[in-house]
């Protein structure tokens, strides 16, 4: 093994991560930073239905509708238990008959064992299949907007008006509609636990917010030129006559994906809907302390995305979606397999020169005090750089921390995202194994009681 092969390795390396990181500049960071906000519309032109799917949520859901019915008077509620163990559908009972007054705004949808807890998926086909036979046959499902929310989620006041406008649902050809998802817990340190885990939770949390806020909203903002606009599980809005174009015999527009999500947006963009996605309005919901329970929902979403490459042969041959459209969203399903590639790849250059300073150490400092560390520099700042400048891009536009601070944000970031090359491992090894029961994330307050949410 040659060093001037090590060389050449690390030379193309560095030169494709060159190239790639200002493409990665010019396509995704400088849009974002240049949005401007969008005109909004008229809620009362639609009709809107929101969808909370809950088991064991008795902590929260009150909460959740009180604020759902307060903020969006003009919206139903409703809400799907999952054959919950606790007292979350007595919870919604209470609510709809409070102080003796029926609100005929609020909804339960009940499912029982065994057809309940079989996936977030289902428990939203329920509430669909629930809604249609509420509406009747003679519903206008053009207007039908249906949310979909945590048990703990809190839409931006503003999501219906900006949901509303001519760009978006005021355009009949946009099936559904992403919003940005922020943490609500951003900046709070948990309480109750040792000073180490408080502020390493306090890093993870800033990390998810930074995520969504940041590269998440970017990379879906460049999805508009290819018309690959994706759903997330949060903050979901989508038409009902979109949904059912897609919904088939079995009346079920969510499949059996763990990242159905994902799953719906290829369904509607293979049947010739259009996607939006907006920045001027957001949905809350509560990022994770545990670096456990976090591994533990990405491997989720990694086998998810594992699980929807089923789905290539009906991307590529879609009449309804551009060839730039179709590599875009097959790149996104190539990602838990580059990855897992990258873990074998990436550590090549060092394990040959491990082994020929092992050999012969004096030829490798000679070597690489005679110009091979620039090249080597050059290789590692241009892999940082595209997750690093999300720092001062967070800065920017989302939190008014200090310049110093943002860059420490940014290489947090980075050794962030060296975690789903382990969530990748995980999930590739519940996939071999056939285990694709939904392993659900329990939320920061619960303790380990056999008891567990129905998390996005």
């Amino acid at each position: 093994m040659s060093l001037d092969l090590v060389l050449g390795f690390t030379q193309a390396l560095a030169l494709t991560m060159s190239v790639a990181f200002v493409t990665y500049v010019f396509v995704i960071v400088i849009p974002y930073l240049r949005r401007k906000p969008a005109p909004v519309g008229e809620p009362a032109s639609l009709e809107w239905h929101f969808f909370v799917p809950c088991r064991d949520e008795e902590a929260v859901i009150g909460d959740t509708i009180r604020y759902l019915r307060g903020t969006f008077p003009i919206a139903h509620v409703w809400v799907i238990d999952d054959d919950s163990d606790d007292r979350t559908a007595g919870v919604v009972r209470t609510l709809k008959r409070n102080g003796g007054v029926r609100d005929p705004q609020i909804h339960l949808v009940q499912r029982q064992r065994p057809y309940a807890r079989t996936g977030k998926g289902n428990a939203l086909n329920d509430a669909y299949r629930t809604l249609k036979m509420w509406m009747g046959r003679r519903a206008d499902t053009d207007r039908a907007i249906v949310v979909v929310v945590d048990a703990d989620g809190r839409p931006a006041p503003n999501c219906l008006e900006v949901c509303a406008a001519q760009h978006l649902f005021g355009n009949p050809r946009i099936g559904a509609v992403q919003v940005d998802v922020r943490m609500i817990n951003a900046g709070r340190r948990q309480p109750g636990v040792s000073r180490w885990r408080r502020a390493f939770g306090a890093g993870l949390v800033r990390m998810q917010d930074l995520e969504f806020r940041t590269a998440i909203a970017a990379i879906q903002m460049s999805r508009g030129a290819t018309g690959t606009i994706s759903m997330g599980g949060n903050g979901q809005f989508t038409r009902l006559s979109a949904l059912d174009s897609i919904a088939g015999p079995t009346g079920s527009p969510w499949r059996g994906s763990l990242l159905e999500d994902f799953e719906l947006g290829v369904h509607l963009l293979t049947a010739g809907w259009h996607t939006g996605f907006s920045l001027d309005t957001h949905v809350n919901q509560e990022a994770l302390y545990s670096l456990r329970r976090f591994l533990a929902q990405r491997t989720r979403w990694g086998q998810g995305t594992m699980q929807c490459m089923r789905y290539l042969r009906r991307i590529w041959d879609s009449d309804h979606l551009t060839t730039l459209g179709a590599a875009e969203m097959m790149y996104y399903l190539a990602q838990p397999w580059m990855q897992l590639l990258g873990t074998l790849i990436y550590p090549i250059p060092m394990a040959m020169m491990a082994y020929r300073f092992a050999v012969s150490p004096s030829e490798v400092v000679s070597w690489f005090f005679d110009g091979a560390w620039i090249l080597f520099t050059v290789y590692g700042a241009f892999g940082l750089m595209p997750f690093v400048l999300w720092g001062p891009v967070y800065r920017a536009r989302c939190e008014p921390v200090g310049f110093w601070k943002s860059i420490a944000y940014g290489f947090g970031y980075a050794l962030y995202i060296y975690t789903f090359y382990i969530t990748s491992w995980r999930a590739l090894i519940r996939l071999v194994r056939g285990n694709n029961g939904w392993t659900k994330t329990r939320r920061n307050e619960e303790r380990v009681t056999g008891k567990v949410a129905l998390d996005a």
